[in-house]
């Protein structure tokens, strides 16, 4: 008389969870990359919308450029 089997064996479950490990060990460095690269291009977007607004500045101000200074303690206007 054989017994009804009702769950996964103790090998089975192991199996399952170093497969799983090993999916993340392979996918954890590209999603790492892939949100460097976002950070990225957010960084770029930036730059380019500060560029933008001083053209714009440039423009509208007979071609002056944004008045600032560098000091010591940082920039000061």
């Amino acid at each position: 008389m054989r017994r009804k089997q009702n769950g996964f064996t103790l090998i089975e479950l192991l199996v399952v969870i170093a497969i799983i490990a090993i999916l993340a060990a392979i996918l954890f460095p590209v999603f790492a990359r892939a949100r460097e690269n976002a950070r990225k291009a957010n960084c770029q977007s930036n730059l380019k919308q500060i560029a933008t607004a001083a053209m714009m500045y440039r423009q509208d101000y007979d071609e002056r450029w944004l008045p600032m200074s560098v000091t010591t303690n940082g920039f000061q206007n």
